[in-house]
């Protein structure tokens, strides 16, 4: 599969190209980029042919949504998708240091959840404004659940539901103001829990259904499958470990998972393969998934992303995986799709 060709989220009708661009580097995400190389970074996915471009507040504190908005300005809006995300309301504050969260330069703006309907529509409202834009394509929960929020989480679900944010995203989904609404979190039973209360469209699933680790194919991705809720892969390197870094979840990678990315290393070496070309297409052939997306620092990563995207990739790849017991042998592979 192409960069560029597309596939609809079934719900909604929305085509998304087959690779998106993921714009936490666009915010500076462990090292500073400035506005001329973010500019640089949209334009290489252009050329490459994507055409949708995922984004959030957060990312960056607000800087990624302004330098996305400014690098598609001239773009023809109907030509493009995007994707913004709610839940974090950015308050002005000049004590930001740089490096918080990871960000490298981020804008002197503290994030600050609020899933209620008033934050998600403020939220909202603000995303528009950064872009200068009069609608997002899709608007994703971010962040909801149990990882980000601890013992914290009922406090912020409730919110969500009886607080109004899910009224609120269907609000706007209804009033044209967004086309689509999901979630966009790390962890698969947020997605689960949410479907089981608001009608979404979507999900942006960050690391959980990967080369790495598949436990969210069964009781998720079949079931959205079947539902027709479209699923967005995010953070299909899992960090940077499945990209030759020793990052994983946005922390050093534990040694069990290391060791396990050496033996898919080995297995893709034996074909010819490249970690990243196998890391890259492994999602798209599970029938629930409509695009994956992927960050890059520079033009010349993103080129090579797209690269590895549309190479072609022997089929004895996945069987060896699932022989060797490092990819569950229930998942669709691409060749066998």
């Amino acid at each position: 599969m192409s960069a560029s060709a597309t596939r609809k989220l079934p719900r909604s009708g929305i085509a998304l190209t087959g690779m998106g661009l993921g714009c936490a580097q666009l915010g500076g995400l462990y090292q500073a980029m400035s506005d001329a190389e973010a500019q640089a970074v949209v334009t290489a996915a252009w050329e490459a042919g994507i055409r949708y471009f995922d984004t959030a507040p957060y990312y960056g504190y607000t800087l990624s949504e302004r330098r996305l908005g400014a690098a598609l300005r001239d773009r023809e809006r109907d030509s493009f998708v995007i994707s913004t995300k709610a839940g974090r309301l950015m308050l002005l504050d000049s004590g930001v240091q740089p490096g918080e969260n990871g960000w490298a330069e981020p804008l002197p703006f503290r994030p600050y959840f609020d899933y209620s309907y008033e934050g998600i529509m403020r939220s909202h409202q603000d995303s528009l404004r950064r872009l200068c834009m009069d609608r997002v394509d899709i608007l994703y929960v971010h962040d909801i659940g149990r990882a980000t929020h601890g013992s914290l989480h009922p406090h912020y679900w409730k919110q969500l539901t009886q607080g109004g944010g899910f009224r609120a995203l269907t609000q706007l989904r209804n009033e044209g103001s967004v086309g689509a609404i999901g979630l966009g979190v790390n962890e698969w039973r947020a997605v689960a829990d949410a479907m089981n209360v608001c009608d979404i469209d979507c999900a942006l699933l960050a690391g959980r259904y990967t080369l790495l680790e598949q436990a969210a194919r069964k009781p998720l991705l079949d079931l959205c499958a079947a539902r027709g809720v479209g699923i967005v892969i995010g953070g299909p390197f899992n960090s940077g470990i499945l990209a030759g870094s020793r990052k994983f979840n946005y922390e050093d990678a534990p040694k069990e998972v290391v060791a396990r990315v050496d033996a898919i290393s080995a297995v893709c070496r034996d074909h010819g393969v490249p970690l990243q070309a196998a890391a890259l297409q492994f999602p798209m052939a599970h029938p629930a998934v409509v695009s994956c997306v992927a960050g890059a620092h520079s033009p010349e990563q993103l080129r090579q992303n797209a690269a590895w995207f549309g190479q072609t990739l022997p089929e004895g790849l996945w069987q060896d995986l699932v022989r060797r017991g490092l990819l569950d042998s229930g998942a669709p592979t691409p060749n066998a799709a």
